[in-house]
């Protein structure tokens, strides 16, 4: 998951370079800035949902499913937070969650393991993670 600046054609061509791999196969709801995706050299399917519910759209099902979660985890975990300047790191950690979503009883002994391993690290050494973002 990578945060956009909007929903243009060069935004989602400029994602589609750095985030997949030539020649892969994107299926969106037809909104026009997906055309970017084929600038990147993807195949771009566009699939028209007119006025039909997400439920009676299949090859949306886990998308949705995906974004029901992530706002649930926003609202649930950050109640009010800066996503333009932090965007990154809470997509980052719900991703890192979701990823892991069948074998949450490991997290938090493999949180503690990485604290420990790693000590403390003053505040600019943390934010030089956003200089590459």
């Amino acid at each position: 998951m990578a945060p956009v600046p909007g929903f243009t054609r060069k935004a989602i061509g400029d994602w589609a370079r750095a985030d997949l791999s030539p020649g892969c196969q994107v299926i969106s709801d037809g909104l026009a800035c997906f055309a970017g995706v084929t600038d990147a050299g993807c195949h771009h399917q566009p699939l028209i949902v007119g006025g039909r519910k997400p439920k009676d759209v299949p090859e949306f099902i886990w998308i949705n499913t995906v974004l029901g979660n992530l706002k649930t985890s926003f609202g649930g975990a950050y109640h009010a937070f800066n996503f333009a300047k932090y965007g990154s790191r809470y997509l980052a950690a719900f991703a890192y969650r979701f990823n892991r979503r069948f074998h949450l009883e490991t997290l938090p002994l493999r949180l503690l393991a990485a604290a420990v391993a790693i000590g403390p690290r003053p505040a600019p050494w943390l934010r030089r993670a956003e200089e590459s973002c």
